[in-house]
């Protein structure tokens, strides 16, 4: 059985996930820690709940999802693992630091892409693929079929969806993707989104606006 810690980071109130299970190994997925505050708040926890991280996972690398990044690889030597499409974000992230004013340490670069499908585990935790580009080039989502939670970074909100007018974003792609395999989903999944509070599918076929 897999738990979901979560943590509000950044002015973009972007939240940075732990996924743990019983087996002690966790997974930091989307690090968007900023200040040295959000920094702690995450090491505390790991290192209050006896978690070895194992595995660094961002659903896409707009600058919110990827701040905290090269300070995981100074805490705990894990470099990013994401899909290959998302190099040309990761690579526009100096620019949008400074566009934006913020601070950014140059994120390590990933020994290994993650496919579209397929899946990556760690301890006893099976994480399926999502391919879902639309918010960016190459977005993938994280899905556990045995917890029944999906984390979604920006692709579906509570009533709403990823914003699709940055660079390599595409409003059209991003519903069909929402509909074609997150809306395919049980009904009682629960999406931990990149922004905001968490949902279901069930009520996000039923009353997002956007459908």
């Amino acid at each position: 059985m897999a738990t979901l810690q979560v943590f509000p980071n950044n002015p973009y109130q972007e939240n940075t996930y732990i996924l743990f299970d019983d087996s002690g190994e966790c997974a930091i997925i989307d690090p968007g820690m900023y200040t040295s505050g959000e920094q702690n708040a995450v090491v505390n926890f790991i290192r209050d709940n006896n978690l070895k991280p194992i595995l660094l996972l961002n659903t896409h690398c707009h600058i919110d999802h990827v701040l905290g990044n090269k300070f995981v690889f100074d805490q705990y030597g894990l470099k990013p693992q994401f899909h290959e499409g998302e190099m040309i974000v990761l690579e526009a992230a100096p620019v949008s630091a400074q566009r934006t004013g913020l601070r950014y340490e140059l994120s390590p670069l990933p020994d290994t892409f993650l496919p579209e499908t397929g899946t990556i585990s760690f301890g006893n935790t099976v994480l399926d693929l999502i391919f879902a580009p639309g918010h960016s080039p190459a977005h993938l989502c994280f899905y556990s079929k045995a917890d029944g939670i999906v984390v979604g970074g920006d692709v579906l909100f509570r009533g709403s969806i990823g914003r699709t007018d940055l660079p390599g974003g595409n409003h059209n792609q991003l519903l069909t993707n929402i509909q074609e395999k997150l809306f395919t989903l049980p009904d009682d999944t629960v999406v931990y989104p990149g922004h905001g509070p968490e949902t279901t599918i069930g009520f996000e076929k039923a009353t997002n606006p956007f459908f």
